[in-house]
């Protein structure tokens, strides 16, 4: 059986006593708390829902729009700095609703608790990254973007029936910007902000959801809040978001490669584990059962930041395929390349089960990218299938999961 299935099996042995349904629920420990686990992720006060997660799906949908504006080559650092950084009122997006936010992903970048509230130095270098990608799309990739790439020179390049538009160094800038954002913005955020004790447990937190006692204005507690943000950064854009392992890849972001996983054999059953932790977590916080909430938390954190590991060495072994042949297709190598290389960098925001840090920390991934870019000299142009099999190797070892099996 997959380490996945074993994973989920040994964390519930005990808990799975409680009950999938609304009106079925079980004693599960001492103190006769009793946990009424739904079938779905629906939640309910008074006859009305206490599920919100909206600030969630508003940046998820920020995050869309700018992706979409990278590839515009008539945009502008100014446009697209504008997007990342947005001030309430200003028209930044198409979409109105959005101007009106006084949301932004910068704001939410590398800003969790657990990791960045007394680390403002790491905050600074990792936003300073996404404003230099997105200085770099045009100062470098916006120019050229009828230039044929070679090595030290920016421009287009096929990828089969596909154009792709690089660095000097090969990147991607839109891909790389993209799933770094899953890391700093989604993962960070969920697990090491809203599934952390430190802000479940805030204040007058728990005394407050202990007695019912609902946030000003809100039909929800705190506790709860909290945790349904961090349910929102995976499934916010979700059609049914009660419901959504029938929707994966409702965004770009971590929804979408909860379900390129889901879809691999090897681990299929990781979004539905995903999704039931969720759903017990919060279930527990209504019951008032911390203790079963911050189980599914660590089961949460796991799974979350095995996607992350997973595709890293997935793009990494795509691309060497694509290099490890008689004629490389370079354009595909450097679109897989660019994706791993921001999953590489968003392994800096994983979280390691039980423990208060990462599988790898920030000077571990920036080893890795700069061996990846071969020091910056002529960039992906010159990367070695010896390289990205010796980094793939340090990744899956740090997971339960194998080369192999993130290769497919």
């Amino acid at each position: 059986m997959m380490f996945l299935k074993r994973f989920f099996f040994f964390c519930f042995i005990g808990l799975l006593l409680v009950s999938c349904s609304d009106d079925d629920s079980n004693d599960i420990n001492p103190d006769e708390i009793t946990i009424d686990n739904p079938a779905t992720y629906t939640f309910t006060r008074n006859g009305e829902s206490t599920v919100s997660f909206s600030g969630q799906t508003t940046r998820i949908q920020m995050g869309e729009e700018l992706l979409d504006e990278f590839m515009d080559e008539t945009s502008s650092k100014e446009i697209l700095n504008a997007m990342f950084a947005h001030i309430e009122g200003e028209e930044n997006f198409e979409n109105t609703e959005l101007n009106a936010s006084d949301k932004s992903i910068r704001s939410k970048t590398a800003a969790s608790f657990d990791y960045f509230s007394s680390n403002t130095t790491d905050q600074a270098l990792i936003r300073a990254d996404f404003e230099s990608w997105i200085n770099n799309q045009d100062d470098e990739v916006f120019p050229n973007w009828n230039t044929a790439a070679s090595a030290g020179v920016a421009g287009q390049i096929a990828d089969g029936t596909s154009t792709r538009y690089v660095t000097g160094l090969g990147l991607e800038m839109n891909q790389l910007f993209n799933k770094s954002l899953i890391g700093a913005l989604m993962v960070d955020q969920a697990l090491n902000n809203y599934l952390s004790t430190g802000i479940l447990d805030e204040g007058n937190n728990v005394a407050e959801n202990d007695e019912g006692t609902v946030a000003e204005g809100k039909n929800y507690t705190t506790m709860e809040h909290k945790w349904d943000e961090a349910y929102g950064y995976a499934y916010g854009l979700n059609a049914d978001p009660a419901n959504p392992n029938d929707d994966l890849g409702a965004d770009d972001f971590l929804n979408k490669y909860i379900g390129r996983v889901e879809d691999d054999t090897d681990f299929a059953g990781i979004a539905d584990d995903i999704y039931q932790a969720f759903k017990l977590g919060r279930a527990a916080i209504v019951a008032k059962d911390y203790t079963t909430r911050d189980e599914q938390a660590e089961i949460i954190k796991g799974l979350i930041s095995e996607v992350i590991g997973i595709r890293a060495v997935y793009y990494l072994q795509q691309a060497k395929n694509l290099l490890d042949q008689e004629n490389p297709d370079f354009g595909g190598a450097f679109h897989d390349l660019s994706e791993g290389y921001g999953f590489i960098y968003s392994l800096q925001f994983t979280r390691k089960p039980n423990t208060d840090g990462p599988y790898f920390t920030k000077a571990e991934v920036d080893a890795f990218l700069v061996d990846l870019l071969d020091d910056g000299v002529n960039g992906l142009w010159d990367v070695s299938t010896t390289t990205l099999d010796e980094i793939s190797e340090a990744i899956a070892s740090e997971f339960d999961f194998t080369l192999e099996q993130a290769a497919e």
